[in-house]
């Protein structure tokens, strides 16, 4: 993957870009997380690839490799609460906005991946499928998985009855029938219709 900065108007190669992506939309349980990363582009990291196209293990040892090569990364999530109260998009945005706030470093430009950008001061552009086009968000879809991942595997140990740590809590049928079981936890969405479905049944 490579990146013309002429197209964002940006001719100067000294530049700090960042790259954004979030993961944790579809799921029934569990925060959104996004990461922020901005890449050393004199460290190269071979394999960035969108985090879906990823094996377990190969995921975890790329972002090993991010978290040490890059200038900077940072997570922002948010919980299960906020999706409720302000719906999946805007707490999607607000976890982006959160990882991008907490980069050590200034962005002079940041790179998100979709087709909107969180309301915020940065130069910034949305790029559909950025996570298979721009290094930069390949990377933080990486990280941002692996995190969430773990969060969703210490929450098995909470919550074994649920299987998180197979589905990371989207909405597989072993999940829903478990759902429909056992009522929902504290950590499942309580505004996503098979949770509203569940929740009549307790």
């Amino acid at each position: 993957m490579s990146m013309d900065l002429a197209q964002f108007g940006i001719d100067n190669p000294d530049v700090y870009i960042a790259g954004v992506d979030e993961v944790g939309r579809g799921p029934l349980a569990g925060p959104v997380v996004a990461a922020a990363v901005i890449l050393d582009r004199a460290a190269l990291i071979v394999g960035l690839k969108d985090s879906k196209q990823l094996s377990p293990s190969k995921r975890r040892y790329l972002d090993l490799e991010i978290r040490d090569k890059a200038l900077a990364f940072a997570i922002g999530w948010a919980e299960v609460e906020e999706i409720d109260r302000l719906n999946i998009l805007q707490a999607s945005l607000l976890a982006m906005h959160r990882a991008v706030e907490a980069l050590s470093l200034q962005p002079t430009l940041v790179l998100v991946d979709g087709n909107r950008c969180p309301k915020w001061s940065y130069k910034s552009h949305a790029i559909i499928a950025g996570d298979q086009k721009v290094p930069a968000i390949s990377a933080a879809s990486i990280v941002a998985k692996v995190y969430r991942d773990q969060k969703m595997m210490d929450y098995h140990e909470k919550f074994p009855e649920y299987g998180f740590n197979q589905h990371m809590g989207y909405g597989t049928l072993r999940h829903r029938q478990a759902l429909l079981q056992h009522g929902p936890s504290a950590i499942h969405r309580r505004s996503f219709a098979p949770v509203k479905a569940a929740l009549l049944l307790v």
